[in-house]
């Protein structure tokens, strides 16, 4: 029986030393994918080549089980697709670690713990958001560019300021970044949005 790993991170910009560090020392080869969104078996083509690879008696190797998915509830319903697609599963640490050939009571109870929390956490925001706008507060983040500070980069731009240029002319003028220049995507953005509003070409 030989090991065959999986190291996935969400960006390029994770670093997926750590999973390495894990697996490649007791895998016999270790695919590496990064993909961000909810994707399926089938639709993620490093996990399907993984699997092609694996031979009978093989497991496939996680360091976490959350690495087959986004999180951990994601993670475990992937490895219950895996189950029934003949695969073994071995993961090496947290909530689901062990070698896991088929469903167990232990697995069904992890999925359902996630799925709970899942659940709590999306009951919480929605209380959270009911309870804002109750008060007159819309849910979500203010956005950094107000009016003025769009009116501001407006004009500046048409005066032939670049966005870099443009920055250290603006202040945030309140919640926990007031004072501060606003990001030079912040400004970019809020330009975009302005100029799509009015028509004008990008």
């Amino acid at each position: 029986m030989a090991l065959v790993g999986l190291v996935r991170v969400s960006t390029d910009k994770q670093n997926t030393q750590r999973q390495h560090d894990a697996l490649d020392s007791i895998c016999l080869k270790v695919f590496e994918e990064k993909i961000s969104g909810k994707l399926a078996v089938d639709d993620r083509p490093t996990l399907k080549a993984a699997l092609e690879y694996i031979r009978e008696d093989d497991m496939l190797c996680v360091q976490e089980v959350d690495r087959l998915g986004r999180n951990l509830l994601e993670g475990l319903i992937v490895l219950n697709d895996l189950f029934e697609r003949g695969v073994a599963v071995k993961v090496l640490e947290g909530i689901a670690a062990g070698d896991h050939t088929e469903r167990s009571f232990i697995l069904d109870l992890a999925l359902a713990l996630a799925e709970d929390r899942r659940r709590d956490i999306v009951k919480k925001t929605k209380n959270g958001l009911e309870a804002a706008r109750k008060q007159g507060r819309v849910g979500g983040r203010k956005p950094v560019m107000t009016d003025v500070l769009v009116a501001q980069a407006v004009g500046l731009r048409d005066r032939g300021f670049t966005i870099r240029q443009i920055q250290p002319h603006l202040r945030i003028a309140d919640g926990k970044d007031k004072g501060k220049n606003p990001s030079v995507g912040a400004i970019s953005q809020a330009l975009r949005a302005h100029d799509a509003a009015k028509g004008a070409p990008e």
